[in-house]
C-alpha cells in the first residue's frame, strides 16, 4: 500500500511512499487528489530529506549504548572514551548489541545516513540491515561528536523514484532546526519503512 506522507509546516512537499521508494514528491492536495488510496500520514512541523552524522565510526564503534537494564551500571546516555573501550574489551559481543541501540538513538535524531569508514564486522552489518545510507566524510569535521552534531547536514532533496529516506522535525522552519537541533526529530522513515515515531 502507497503511504503519503504531509507534514503541516510543508504541504507543498509531502512525499508519496511505494515501498522502498519515492513515487512522487509535490504538494499534498495534488498528490491526494491523484493517489486517493494511498494511506495518509499526517505530521507537525516540517518534512526533510533527512541528517547525515558524519560521526559514524565514534557513535557506533567508540560509543557504548547502555541497555536500559543495565541503567543502575551504567547509566542510560552513551558512553564514550576508555570506558566504552573497556566495556568493549570485557566483552566484544556487546559491540553489535550497543550499533543496534546506537542506530535507534540515530533514527531519533532524524539520521537516514552516516559517514566515516566503519571497520567493525557487528556495526556494518547493523548498518545495512538498518537501511542507513552510507556517504563519504567531509575532509574537515566541526564540533564535537554528537546526534545532533553542529552544523546540521542536510541531505539532497528527495526525487521521484529515489530511496524513500527521510525525516520530520517539529519546528517551523529549517532555521528552527538549526537553532534547536535534531532532538525536534519527530518521525524518521528509512527505505520507506518508518524506523522512528515519537511518543
Amino acid at each position: 500500500m502507497r503511504t503519503l506522507h504531509v507534514a503541516e509546516g510543508t504541504p507543498e512537499a509531502a512525499v508519496l511512499v511505494d515501498g522502498a521508494s519515492v513515487a512522487a514528491v509535490g504538494p499534498y492536495e495534488e498528490l491526494a487528489a491523484a493517489h486517493p488510496d494511498a494511506r495518509v500520514r499526517r505530521w507537525p512541523g516540517i518534512l526533510t530529506p533527512g541528517l547525515l552524522n558524519v560521526y559514524g565510526p565514534e557513535l557506533l564503534e567508540g560509543t557504548y549504548h547502555p541497555d536500559p537494564r543495565e541503567a543502575d551500571r551504567y547509566g542510560t546516555e552513551p558512553i564514550g572514551g576508555e570506558r566504552a573501550r573497556a566495556v568493549f574489551r570485557t566483552d566484544p559481543s556487546r559491540l553489535g548489541a550497543s550499533a543496534r541501540r546506537g542506530v535507534q538513538r540515530l533514527f531519533a535524531h532524524g539520521t537516514v545516513a552516516v559517514a566515516g569508514e566503519l571497520r567493525a564486522r557487528p556495526v556494518i552489518d547493523t548498518v545495512r540491515r538498518a537501511g542507513l545510507a552510507i556517504a563519504r566524510r567531509p575532509e574537515r569535521l566541526q564540533g564535537p561528536v554528537s546526534l545532533s552534531p553542529t552544523p546540521l547536514v542536510l541531505l539532497p532533496p528527495l526525487t521521484k523514484d529515489g530511496p524513500a529516506r527521510f525525516a520530520i522535525f517539529d519546528v517551523t522552519d529549517r532555521a528552527e532546526l538549526v537553532r534547536r537541533g535534531a532532538s525536534t526529530c519527530v518521525a524518521t522513515v528509512v527505505e520507506g519503512r518508518l524506523v522512528y515515531r515519537a511518543r
